[in-house]
């Protein structure tokens, strides 16, 4: 599959149903029960808490990033399955991170299932791992100076 046009922007509450589609469609890190995670929450965390993100093809969401201000964490980062490979995952957090960082904090975290694609693409980003998020996820962390050391590795 060639993709001819991507376009990255702020996410807007009107991107919300395709956000949702595309957090719906992974095959990791899946959720239990899709009413978990309601679009009240998505606009919460993008409008009141911190940011998101999207990157659109044709007029489709293909991946979205979210970060949270208040809990120093990043909410969300999910590509669809069928874009998966193309960049849009790093491009989506260069863009988030930047941002988040240039706000005045000094560090993140995240959470993520083991053994999943994202836990090597966090690995491979320069996240540090540091123990177990609750039960099930791995916890990952960075400062502002690792990821200004580690933002532009491919």
């Amino acid at each position: 599959m060639k993709i001819k046009h991507m376009i990255f922007r702020e996410a807007k509450i009107t991107d919300i149903r395709q956000i949702q589609i595309v957090r719906n469609s992974v095959k990791e890190n899946t959720l239990s029960d899709p009413a978990l995670v309601s679009d009240a929450d998505c606009e919460e965390f993008m409008t009141r808490r911190g940011k998101g993100w999207v990157c659109e093809i044709d007029r489709a969401i293909a991946g979205f990033a979210i970060a949270d201000l208040q809990e120093n964490n990043i909410w969300a980062l999910f590509v669809h399955p069928y874009y998966e490979g193309k960049g849009i995952g790093r491009e989506l957090q260069r863009i988030m991170l930047d941002w988040y960082f240039s706000t005045g904090k000094t560090d993140v975290w995240l959470g993520t299932a083991p053994a999943t694609k994202a836990e090597k693409f966090y690995t491979r980003s320069g996240w540090r791992r540091n123990g177990l998020h609750g039960r099930k996820e791995v916890k990952f962390e960075m400062t502002k100076e690792e990821w200004e050391k580690s933002r532009d590795v491919k």
